[in-house]
Formats: structure tokens, sequence, C-alpha cells
């Protein structure tokens, strides 16, 4: 734990406040000054600082304003021989996180310190968990060295740092939440909220209550005033998914929030207003959506301001190995395995697949795959039984075909329908024991 440091030119006080808090276990630092105290803070880690208000090199009053501003996670209480309310009001302004008196209030001092590092620590768990945040939606993260998905993350970074409206097109798989989640994380909004819907996912007069809100006695069992996802989403980023789903009479009042940044909820005759940023996902083709009727064409143009197209995965299978790399990585500790890599073989399967649902069915497929696999390399007999189909298919044009390959693959194939028993395995192949396990030595099957 941090240390409490003490900045106070009263000698015996300080020593005794000192003293105090050392006999509540903490390890307590001192200085007579501001100069010195603010030395300290440069030198090592506190969480809490209790400062006197009048000090021979300063106000303790603008001391905080300076810690904050070069330390804004440790937290100052303030002591004082004679409070003022302008000096208190000052100090807490600035920052402090509370303010004092002398002598009245020293029984108050010890819960006090407790609480102030209470919030101290809360402080650092939030930033590391923003820091968390802000590593896994960093596009310098995304996996993937191919033209087609570096083209789109240059866009979207460029985009990220305004406040445009932006269109993600591409197939259903293909990351476009994770790339709303990183304009968001990279832009001005990013300690605000970050709200997603999908628009297929609920009916159009369930869809119109979440996005919108409503007011009570608006419809049947609407007993209190409910917001919608555009007011939690104030001062954040929305993200639609699926806007090639929303009904016509929910894009007119879509529309209307991008042209005057207000809306109306369901029963409600005033207007509620919103600071917003839209970041909309689809995967259909929205121009043929507007020849069929069934799109607004203005709304279009508006959710249009900037597209970006995410490369369906069969477009950038160069990034397949890393992609694998990456989902093996972090999908074995949540399967409790450890390190695995895929074989030559495997790794050949997964590059030659058409990847239909894309990143999603990837990932999916190596969950699956982790759950069989044994051992710390991934096998092509633990990949979704298509994946083996389509490598024998793949090979059966071939005018080798390596007997000893087929034999350590169906080996192997016995082995895991045995759960790794030799002696059933060996029945079950016709040979003798002795035999799987020199083959199984030979194939380093163990």
């Amino acid at each position: 734990m941090n240390p409490i440091l003490i900045i106070d030119d009263e000698v015996k006080l300080r020593a005794l406040l000192a003293r105090i808090i050392e006999l509540e276990g903490f390890e307590v630092v001192q200085a007579s000054d501001l100069r010195t105290g603010f030395k300290k803070l440069e030198q090592q880690a506190f969480d809490v600082v209790l400062c006197d208000v009048k000090l021979p090199d300063g106000s303790g009053v603008d001391f905080v304003q300076k810690v904050k501003e070069r330390f804004p996670l440790v937290e100052l209480i303030l002591m004082t021989a004679y409070g003022n309310i302008p000096d208190g009001v000052q100090a807490i302004k600035n920052g402090a996180y509370d303010y004092i008196t002398k002598g009245e209030d020293n029984n108050k001092i010890i819960p006090l310190m407790y609480r102030a590092l209470e919030k101290a620590k809360l402080n650092q768990r939030l930033e590391k968990l923003e820091r968390q945040l802000d590593q896994k939606y960093s596009f310098e993260k995304a996996v993937g060295k191919s033209a087609a998905i570096r083209q789109a993350m240059e866009l979207a970074k460029r985009v990220a740092a305004t406040q445009t409206t932006v269109l993600l097109t591409g197939e259903t798989g293909t990351g476009k939440e994770v790339f709303a989640q990183s304009i968001h994380q990279e832009s001005s909004r990013k300690k605000q909220a970050f709200v997603a819907i999908n628009c297929a996912a609920f009916s159009k007069d369930l869809l119109e209550s979440e996005l919108f809100g409503h007011k009570a006695g608006s419809f049947t069992n609407a007993i209190k005033d409910q917001k919608g996802l555009f007011e939690e989403a104030h001062l954040g980023t929305i993200f639609l998914d699926e806007i090639g789903e929303l009904p016509l009479d929910l894009q007119a009042k879509l529309l209307r929030v991008l042209e005057t940044g207000s809306f109306l909820k369901i029963g409600d005759s005033k207007p509620t207003a919103v600071d917003i940023r839209i970041i909309a996902a689809t995967n259909r083709d929205l121009s043929k959506e507007i020849e069929q009727g069934s799109f607004r064409e203005d709304l279009f143009y508006r959710l249009s301001v900037f597209p970006i197209e995410l490369p369906a995965l069969r477009h950038r299978k160069t990034d397949i190995p890393d992609l694998v790399d990456h989902f093996l990585q972090v999908l074995a500790p949540l399967s409790g395995k450890p390190a695995v890599k895929p074989s030559k073989e495997a790794l050949e399967a997964l590059k030659s697949h058409v990847w239909p649902g894309n990143i999603r069915e990837l990932k999916n497929a190596l969950e699956r795959a982790l759950i069989m696999s044994n051992g710390s390399v991934l096998e092509l007999v633990d990949l979704p039984a298509e994946f083996q189909k389509n490598a024998l298919h793949s090979t059966a044009g071939l005018q080798t075909f390596e007997l000893a390959q087929a034999e350590r693959k169906h080996i192997q194939l016995v082995l895991k329908h045995t759960n790794g028993n030799k002696t059933k395995t060996a029945e079950l192949l016709g040979i003798a024991l002795t035999t799987l396990y020199r083959k199984i030595e030979e194939y380093r099957l163990g």
C-alpha cells in the first residue's frame, strides 16, 4: 500500500498526526513545506496527502490545484487552524477531497483519511479499466496486415477524431461493432457512454421505446417515464447495428435526430435534445433497399457521410494466421488450456475455408477446436468435420499421397475417440500395444 504524505510546518503537530496514522498500520512520509512535499510526490507514489493551508512557501489551497494537474489520482485533505468558508470552497473547486479545521475536527481525520483512500483506490481501478479498454479497442492492436483491412483501419482512424456520422458496411461477422467501439475509444467522447443496439432484435413498437423512451401512461404497462438509448448515450456514441432493418416510421425519427439533435419520446409533446455521435452498420445494400422503397434516401445520405466497408475474411486470407494466433491466445486460457499453436495441416484447412460467417465463424470454430484438442498443438482432427472433409478433398487430386501421414491422422483420431486409452486404441486398430507405443513415439503423438 502506498504511504500517506503529511505536509505541515508545525513539527509537534505533524509528528503527533504521523504517529496516529502509523498506529493504523500506514507508512507515513513527512514534509515541512510545499516545495519539499511536491518533491516527495515526484519521488514516490502516494494515495492521500494531508496538507496544512498556510505554509511558509505558499497556500495549500493553491497547492491542491498544482498537485491535481500533475497527479490527478492523489486525494488531498486540507487542514487549517483558522477555517474560513471562501478558502474551503476554493479548495474543493481546486480538487481537494475535504477541508477541515484543526482541533475542532481532529476526531474526523482518521475516518476521513480512510474515505479519501477508498476514493483514491477507486480512481486507480477506473484508470486501469480505461487503459485496458483503450488497449482492447486501439487500432494499433488490430489484427491483420492485409491491404484491405489496413485501408479500413486508416479510414476509421481519420474519422475517429471528428464528430462525423459513420456508416460501416460489410458482411455479417466482419467486425463492425469492434470498429465502432474503436472509433469511439479514439474520439473525444471516449469517457462518455458507448451504447449499442441491434435494430433487427426488436419488434417495431419495442424498438421505438428502446431507442427514444416513453412517458408514463403512453401505452399499456407504461407505468413510469423511461429513458431511451439515445438519451442514455447523451454526450457519447450510439451504435445502430443492422440499420437496414429499421422500420420506415422510425427512420423518420432517426432523421430528425440527425438534423435537429432532438426527438420525441412516445407520448411526449416536448422534444428531448441530445448531443450524440451516430455510428450505423449494415450488411445490406442500402441502395437496393432505397429502390425497393424500404429505406429512406434522405436518411441514407445523412448516415453515409463517411462510409467504411469492412472486407470479408475470404478477401484477406493472408490475415488468417495472425487471427488464428490471436484467438488461440485469447481463448486458450478461457478453455483451461496451455498455449496452443495450430499444426500445419490445421492452419492450411483454416486458410482454404470460404468463411461465409467471416471472423465470427473463425472464432467459433477455434473455440470448439480448443475443447476437442489435447496438448499444445491444435490438430486437423480437432476442427469441425467440414474442415476435415475439405482437407481430404483438397488432397484427393494429388498424384502422391503420404501413407505415413494418413496413418498418423488415423491413430490420432482413434486416440481421441478412446480419450487416450492406449489399450482400447490398439484393440480398435487391430495392432499390438507395443506397436501402438512405437508409432506414438514415431509420430510424436504423446
